[in-house]
């Protein structure tokens, strides 16, 4: 049962690890810090200069799904502290499945900082130039595949489940971006951030069409059309009947050579914008994020599967009854599928697309220091459009204190506050926001003498944390603008 327990944990955090939303943070937008061009290239602080080091400047972490917490998965006994997984009881089952989307959404975020430098130029010119290494993952999973994993097939008998919504892709490369922005009148301040990529590990699945159907004999009819795509440390093995046998990692993928490439080689552009109105007191903006696109060269493979097969399926009965264990059950499943599909392999180059985001911002200045924002997120991953809208009050005491505290309306849920947090000591910026501060946590005991605090409900978080280095931070006495005047172009 323990070992049982654990392997479930695993997988709900695997789950909550899987999709790709990739927000930038919403507290962030109206924050005096150098780290908000990266949502609107026409922000910028109110210093002079900033310098970000290697991963100290910030990391970024960002989780996000439609459908599952982790108060989902385990839930409280009525008589102790203790929790129970949802595969104890057929009803706590059921509960969970009613839960479960037509098309069950994950996506995670990193964003990693390798350099970043930013100062100001003549005649209303900011500049940064930065480096970023980002990890970005979307993955859709049909509701039905769920169904039929905890239910079984009965009640599919006879029917034909639709698997054409499944969709993976996963990509690991580097970003460098080239910001420019600038004030073209005392009203209006535009920016452009042009940039490239180059392309470390890839992995995409192309779903022209994918369906099962379940068989008056409780076997499965597969019928698909699928290309999985490969790009970085995948060896793929194939039998002499063209069936996946075995796909192995090769780890000097990860040597400096290597990881130095520029072989998957991509494009970019963020473009933004700012305008002031009613005597500088309402701002409004406007950024189109992440248009750009990699191709994919370096050991490229893929592998087709056009055909249809039947295989015995997958069967939880035997592991609710404890006489199977998950990971045994899921590896039958993968050996007859492996032994079921007909690949064609080949290694033509492929590309993938980033998800653009657009942005939609208005804030009034209720004076120097405080303002109200209103932010309107929204990401177009593939024919999915998700959207977040956001609610800010914001302090700025030039940038030497910045405080900004957020309520969201995303992802189905209308309880994500927020909160950001930014202090200067002399040259050093500390910083750490979030747009979902989890208020509700549970424990789950991993083992005997070992227990995890985690979220109650966990299905989106974020988390932004670091370091910057900050100069120019004073005001000159003769022609400058005044400092929270600038900043106020947040």
């Amino acid at each position: 049962m323990i070992n049982r327990i654990r392997y479930i944990f695993i997988f709900s955090l695997v789950m909550l690890v899987g999709k790709a939303t990739g927000q930038t943070g919403q507290v962030l937008y109206y924050m005096n810090l150098p780290q908000n061009h990266l949502m609107n290239p026409a922000l910028h602080p109110s210093n002079s200069a900033s310098v970000g080091l290697p991963v100290i400047s910030g990391v970024y972490f960002s989780v996000n799904n439609n459908f599952i917490n982790f108060s989902d998965v385990f839930l409280k006994s009525s008589t102790s502290d203790s929790v129970y997984s949802f595969l104890n009881s057929e009803s706590a089952t059921d509960d969970f499945l009613a839960r479960v989307n037509k098309k069950n959404s994950f996506s995670p975020q990193v964003t990693i900082p390798v350099l970043s430098v930013g100062f100001k130029g003549n005649k209303g010119l900011y500049f940064f130039i930065d480096i970023n290494e980002r990890l970005e993952a979307n993955a859709v999973l049909p509701g039905d595949v769920i169904k039929l994993v905890l239910k079984g097939n009965e009640e599919f008998v006879g029917d034909k489940i639709d698997l054409s919504s499944l969709r993976t892709d996963m990509r690991y490369y580097r970003e460098f971006g080239f910001t420019v922005s600038k004030e073209i009148s005392s009203k209006l301040t535009i920016g452009v951030r042009p940039k490239l990529f180059t392309g470390i590990i890839s992995t995409r699945l192309e779903n022209r069409s994918f369906e099962i159907k379940v068989n008056e004999d409780y076997s499965h009819s597969v019928d698909a059309d699928i290309t999985a795509n490969f790009s970085g440390p995948f060896n793929i093995h194939m039998d002499n009947e063209q069936n996946l046998d075995s796909i192995t990692f090769d780890d000097s993928w990860f040597s400096f050579n290597t990881m130095a490439s520029i072989q998957n080689r991509g494009l970019g552009l963020d473009l933004g914008a700012t305008y002031k109105l009613l005597n500088d007191k309402v701002l409004v903006s406007a950024a189109i994020t992440d248009i750009g696109y990699i191709r994919w060269k370096r050991n490229a493979t893929n592998l087709t599967a056009k055909s249809q097969f039947e295989f015995d399926g997958l069967d939880m009965t035997d592991v609710l009854n404890g006489e199977k264990e998950f990971e045994d059950v899921g590896k039958e499943l993968l050996d007859s599928l492996m032994d079921s599909f007909v690949l064609t392999e080949t290694n033509e180059p492929f590309t993938t697309w980033l998800a653009p985001g657009l942005t939609l911002g208005g804030s009034y200045k209720l004076n120097n220091n405080i303002s109200f924002g209103i932010l309107s997120y929204s990401r177009f991953i593939g024919k999915q459009v998700r959207e977040s809208l956001s609610l800010s009050a914001n302090m700025n005491l030039s940038n030497a204190f910045s405080f900004s505290l957020g309520y969201t309306l995303q992802n189905q849920r209308a309880d994500n506050f927020g909160a950001g947090l930014a202090f200067r000591a002399g040259i050093f910026q500390f910083y750490a926001i979030s747009d979902r501060m989890p208020i509700n946590w549970d424990k789950i005991e991993v083992d005997s003498d070992t227990s995890v605090p985690v979220p109650s409900n966990w299905n989106t978080i974020n988390l932004r944390i670091g370091m910057n280095l900050s100069f120019g931070n004073k005001v000159s006495k003769k022609n400058d603008k005044p400092v929270i005047q600038n900043q106020q172009t947040f």
